[in-house]
């Protein structure tokens, strides 16, 4: 079926991967090395005793503007460390074009390619340009009006998250960014995401929900966007099967769900829900319009050399 879709892959890949959960023991102390660091319009550098200067610490600067064609970076950290948390609110959430024509970006280690490059709106989940109200175990947008983002992603030597505004008008930001200076193990992996958008999809071809990529690491999920075909709006989108092609899998690959609304948690169908790994935000049949996710965190998904995923058509 020919659909107009947008999807966002989220991968970990290095040399080796982690198997440990995201909880912390609350009541462990902290070494001697760690730090806990904050970056937010009120301390940009996240520099030790330099928050809250503006307007004698009375709320001096809580936002940033970003012009249009502008771009900022919004960390840009030295060392080797964790960032944990990730928070935004503005004007985007609240800005189809915005959501559509913001742009995030993240850089490890002073790679010169991102390992992150997408929309805002397609990284949180929502690639219409439609602001709702949802909350999973790795991101939120609580009240409709602000994003977070809770996946750890570790750096050696540096980190860069930049926002390049290539939507037609100012964004005001208000933003924080908490992660903490530490040693990274060995075995930690490196966050990466794919994002792709296609205006027609080919009718009988499996979809690449993400392309082969090589190495070892561990597919957390994906999140896709679609509006399906006007001519097509009395059929149903959903048969399609998510298939998993792992470690020299060739013409048919190790793992394969039975449906697109069974691989999303549901089935028979596909209504509008939310749960901690999988869901669907948008669902609209007369628009032909849906928005889902599926994120692999109590059921890992592996590879010790390759990995694609594809979904039938």
């Amino acid at each position: 079926m020919k659909n107009k879709l947008h999807l966002l892959v989220l991968v970990f890949v290095m040399n080796a991967f982690v198997t440990k959960t995201f909880a912390q023991e609350l009541y462990k102390a902290p070494s001697n090395q760690i730090k806990t660091i904050w970056v937010s319009p009120e301390n940009p550098t996240g520099a030790k005793g330099s928050a809250g200067k503006t307007n004698k610490g009375a709320k001096g600067r809580a936002f940033i503007t970003l012009e249009a064609g502008e771009k900022i970076n919004l960390l840009d950290a030295t060392g080797a460390g964790i960032v944990r948390r990730m928070w935004l609110s503005g004007t985007i959430p609240r800005s189809a074009d915005q959501m559509q024509h913001v742009r995030i970006e993240m850089y490890w280690d002073g790679s010169k390619t991102p390992a992150v490059s997408a929309p805002i709106g397609d990284f949180f989940g929502l690639g219409l340009g439609k602001s709702k109200a949802y909350k999973n175990a790795l991101f939120s947008n609580p009240e409709g009006r602000s994003f977070n983002f809770i996946i750890p992603m570790p750096f050696r030597t540096a980190a860069k998250i930049v926002l390049i505004n290539e939507s037609s008008s100012h964004a005001l930001i208000w933003y924080d960014i908490n992660y903490t200076s530490e040693k990274v193990p060995d075995d930690a992996m490196y966050f990466h995401a794919y994002w792709h958008h296609v205006a027609k999809t080919t009718l009988g071809m499996d979809f690449e929900i993400l392309p082969t990529v090589n190495g070892k690491g561990r597919f957390i999920g994906t999140n896709i966007s679609v509006v399906s075909d006007s001519m097509l709006r009395d059929t149903w989108f959903g048969e399609g099967e998510v298939k998993v092609y792992l470690d020299g899998d060739n013409k048919l690959p190790s793992l394969s769900g039975t449906g697109t609304e069974d691989y999303i948690g549901t089935g028979w169908g596909q209504g509008e829900y939310q749960d901690q790994f999988q869901g669907s935000l948008i669902s609209d049949d007369k628009k032909g319009e849906y928005c889902f996710y599926r994120y692999h965190v109590p059921d890992p998904i592996y590879f010790q050399s390759e990995c694609k995923v594809t979904i039938q058509q």
